[in-house]
């Protein structure tokens, strides 16, 4: 036998069966790890349940007779506005300005709310007076039940502006 004859059958190459067989282990360590991962997962306590009270959940914000009309009553838990009209409706404006997201405060003097950001001006139903905010402020469901008023914080409408259908009244 030549010395090269001896040498190849001393050192065998890398065939397909070895590259094979590193590619079932590597698979095999990753299917394992998505294994343990679910399973922790699932072992994991969950996060505490959210308190009557906090945003994404409905708020309860008082009795009807609470609210004088047209006043505005903010509710920072909640993150929004409960407005009365002057004709007795509610809505649940939110306190994010729809141009950047800044918290807009509601000015009693002028009777408007003006983000501080970059001075885009609402009324009180949240619709736009004065630009650059390309649309109304978002609204949150009101619901009047044996004259309590409430808000769902957890499902926020978008609008582009007031529309008289928005409003809600007690019966």
């Amino acid at each position: 036998m030549s010395k090269t004859a001896q040498e190849n059958k001393k050192e065998p190459k890398a065939g397909r069966r070895s590259f094979l067989k590193k590619l079932w282990l590597g698979l095999g360590l990753i299917a394992l790890v998505e294994f343990l991962w679910i399973c922790i997962t699932f072992l994991r306590p969950r996060k505490p349940a959210a308190r009557v009270g906090d945003f994404g959940n409905v708020i309860e914000a008082g009795a009807v007779d609470d609210f004088e009309p047209g006043s505005v009553t903010p509710f920072v838990r909640g993150h929004f506005y409960l407005t009365r009209l002057k004709d007795g409706g509610f809505l649940a404006v939110s306190r994010k300005c729809t141009h950047l997201g800044c918290t807009v405060p509601w000015d009693s003097d002028q009777k408007k709310f003006v983000c501080p950001c970059h001075s885009s001006v609402f009324d009180i139903t949240g619709d736009v007076i004065s630009p650059p905010a390309p649309r109304a402020l978002d609204l949150y469901p009101v619901f009047i039940e044996n004259q309590i008023v409430s808000v769902d914080t957890g499902r926020k409408i978008r609008r582009s502006r007031y529309e008289e259908s928005q409003v809600k009244y007690s019966s």
